[in-house]
């Protein structure tokens, strides 16, 4: 794999470094450029303001979205608005809370005219590729998850501001984003499946940042060697490069899968202009891919899974080793023992689920290899998760979860558990290969905080079906697969969702009532941006990069996702257990100060400030909880990440950067100022903030500012804080306080 150093360009579909136009005449000749400009609602190209073509969420997002934009004023949904109900479809935590969440989206999609999927029949994702996607269009989905593109469709993952917007009548607003070609050749050897291409990927651009923020373009003559349900499981592990999207040139096999599905008129042909400019290239010749493993705890740390059995000790000390300095002490992850005498590891469990690994091939492939072996009756237990009922049909026609069920497998709903920690959870001290999306800490459903900790590596489902029938003993399948394996034709069936599908698409009842579970609550108050502000770090966190998952964790704090006071209970809980009461205390600093009882601690401060020149108007200076960290918001689109801060008194984040555009938008949306530092070692836990004339200065476009750390002796430094570029709507939104202030306001 070769990443360029700089652009390239692409001519009659070869490298090049030279071109007859200009580069920025070029750059239009991208599939992105032209599908951007088809959604641009303005003129102005390099400052986007876009309309999708649908919108989809999950039964852990849209209850909160849909509430935002009733409070923002929404009377319909203004465009095809998917609501699937994949992540919390079990039902298995807190009572009725997660079927009441079904049955208010199902009210929602008669009452607002959207389309709900019921639990089990499909992943988010799935059914989204199967029914909704399209050469040319657009899709916003509340999932960090949501990529289209090798199906001509640019897919987006944001929190659900964004989507909240869009039903609103607003736009998608952003710069627009750099193009990176990936350009592809050769064809997969053997044994070689989509994670593997997508993990060689990932680890190759995740850490060097080649493409965050940026559109994945993928072309080349590899491509065309490449089946529909391979490119789309290439293409929906992208998210975990920090790219904004993806979209793939299309071609007859796209056209066939179309067809396949019942609709040839989503078809059309994508490809690059006969001159095209990128602001990067990745050459990847598939054929040099090996069968790929993706070590604890991040999809970046991958490995040929044949370098891992040279090496294992060496290699399993080292990943331990980080992954317990990450888990900072709480509780310790072991690998090392999973080596056995003969230098073999072991794993105890394995999974293929959700929109990554369920796919038709990838379990066609599992039942192929596992045919007529038996997985044991040790410890080693292995599942499958179909993506969608379609799919399963299908595979129960053509034998193969017969196939799987008689090799000791357990065939499973469909469901996205796995991916989030909610399906599946190992034993303590367990070892689970995935074909999933994400090996985050506790993406696997343990909680270290409580002395409970099992790891999860990434592998595809061809690997993971090799070990099994192995009986838990790591095998790529390259060692066992010799020729390309001969896979039975898909046959879509649609009657599956015309029978359980609510199609109420441009049929909304507005008179029909909003069915409301106790756990389902509206959004608290939350104050606009006072002209000066005082923010109390009550976190601190050091590590290179903080996820979402860290920030609000997935697993069954997801069954409280529409209860927006409860769910912050659970903020920071695994990274900073402290982080909820302090916040809760500085909340009650500011209540105290709009009472006019200013507390003492905030007393010193001010005294503090006045010493150094800095005049405080108690009245006129909101109180706010703020955290630092180095990197933040790496991982899932998950609004409730900024969220949950916001309803605890969050005012303001500190960092370095910010991980993905997708944070920061979410922390906007949410009122919260997404500040960047270059001296993080003047803040301090437990220290003050004080950043004057802090509205003036968003509202006047200023895109730096003075602020003044107050030290916990009493010292006080001086340093500059930056907000970084920012739209007009966006400084109206901060300083409404939030998005449902912005939209009342306006």
């Amino acid at each position: 794999m070769k990443l360029y150093d700089s652009g390239v360009y692409l001519v009659h579909g070869e490298l090049s470094d030279t071109a007859a136009i200009s580069r920025e005449e070029a750059r239009k000749g991208t599939i992105a450029y032209g599908i951007l400009a088809a959604h641009n609602t303005v003129s102005d190209m390099e400052n986007l303001r876009l309309v999708f073509d649908s919108m989809t969420s999950h039964d852990i997002t849209y209850v909160g979205i849909i509430q935002t934009a009733r409070a923002s004023g929404m009377e319909k949904f203004p465009m095809p608005y998917v609501l699937t109900n994949c992540h919390n479809s079990l039902c298995a935590v807190g009572g009725t809370i997660n079927e009441d969440d079904h049955q208010f989206a199902l009210s929602a999609a008669h009452k607002y005219g959207g389309i709900y999927v019921p639990p089990n029949m499909a992943v988010i994702h799935s059914y989204n590729r199967e029914e909704m996607s399209g050469c040319g269009r657009m899709i916003l989905g509340s999932d960090s998850h949501t990529r289209y593109g090798a199906l001509g469709t640019m897919g987006v993952g944001e929190g659900g501001g964004e989507l909240a917007k869009q039903l609103v009548g607003r736009t998608y607003d952003m710069q627009r984003p750099g193009v990176v070609a990936v350009y592809l050749t050769g064809r997969p050897r053997p044994g070689v499946g989509p994670q593997d291409v997508a993990l060689a990927l990932v680890g190759a651009t995740y850490a060097n940042g080649y493409v965050k923020n940026k559109v994945m373009e993928f072309v080349g003559p590899g491509v065309a060697r490449l089946s529909a349900d391979f490119r789309n499981g290439v293409d929906v592990m992208t998210t975990e490069t920090t790219c904004w999207s993806s979209i793939w040139q299309t071609d007859a096999v796209t056209e066939e899968y179309f067809a396949i599905h019942g609709r040839p008129e989503a078809y059309r042909e994508l490809k690059p202009a006969e001159t095209a400019y990128y602001d990067g290239c990745i050459e990847l010749d598939l054929s040099e891919v090996e069968s790929m493993i993706a070590l604890p705890m991040h999809p970046s740390y991958a490995y040929p899974i044949r370098a891992l059995r040279e090496n294992p000790v060496e290699i399993l000390r080292e990943v331990e080793e980080r992954a317990n300095e990450q888990l900072g002490g709480k509780v310790r992850m072991d690998l090392v023992s999973k080596v056995q005498g003969d230098g073999s590891i072991y794993v105890d469990q394995g999974i293929v689920a959700g929109c990554s690994g369920g796919t038709f091939e990838n379990i066609c492939a599992v039942a192929s290899l596992l045919r007529g072996k038996s997985c044991g009756a040790g410890e080693f237990k292995f599942s499958v998760y179909p993506d969608s009922m379609p799919t399963y049909l299908e595979l129960v026609k053509n034998g193969a979860v017969a196939d799987i069920v008689s090799a000791g497998g357990i065939f499973r709903e469909c469901f996205c558990g796995p991916c989030f920690g909610a399906g599946d959870t190992p034993a303590n001290g367990e070892f689970s290969i995935r074909h999933a999306t994400r090996n985050f800490p506790n993406r696997e459903g343990s909680k270290p905080g409580e002395g409970q900790i099992s790891a999860v590596a990434l592998m595809d489902a061809r690997s993971i079906a090799a070990t099994a029938a192995n009986g838990g003993i790591l095998t790529a399948a390259t060692d066992v697969v010799q020729e390309e394996m001969e896979l039975p034709a898909y046959h879509y069936d649609r009657g599956v969702y015309d029978k359980r599908v609510y199609n109420g698409w441009g049929k909304e009842e507005p008179q029909h009532s909003l069915r409301f579970g106790p756990n389902i609550k509206d959004w608290p108050a939350m104050p606009p941006l006072s002209e000066d502000l005082l923010l109390r770090i009550d976190s601190y966190i050091t590590d290179p990069v903080t996820t979402t998952d860290e920030l609000i964790p997935s697993g069954e704090t997801s069954s409280f996702r529409s209860n927006p006071l409860r769910l912050a209970e659970f903020t920071l809980s695994r990274k900073d257990p402290g982080y909820v009461g302090r916040a809760k205390a500085t909340q009650a600093l500011d209540a105290g100060r709009r009472e006019g009882a200013v507390p003492p601690e905030v007393q010193a401060a001010y005294a503090a400030l006045e010493k150094a020149g800095c005049s405080v108007d108690p009245a006129h200076t909101n109180i706010g909880s703020a955290i630092f960290a180095n990197k933040p918001g790496d991982g899932s689109a998950r609004e409730q990440a900024a969220s949950c801060q916001r309803v605890l008194g969050g005012a303001a984040n500190f960092a370095i950067e910010y991980a993905t555009k997708r944070y920061r938008s979410n922390c906007i949306n949410w009122g919260m100022l997404p500040f960047t530092v270059e001296e993080p070692a003047a803040l301090e836990l437990g220290g003050f903030v004080f950043v004057p004339g802090v509205r003036r200065a968003l509202l006047a476009g200023e895109t730096s500012m003075n602020a003044y750390a107050v030290g916990a002796d009493g010292g006080v430094a001086r340093l500059k804080v930056a907000l970084g570029a920012l739209t007009d709507a966006e400084r109206q939104i901060l300083a409404d306080g939030c998005l449902i202030n912005y939209y009342r306001e306006h």
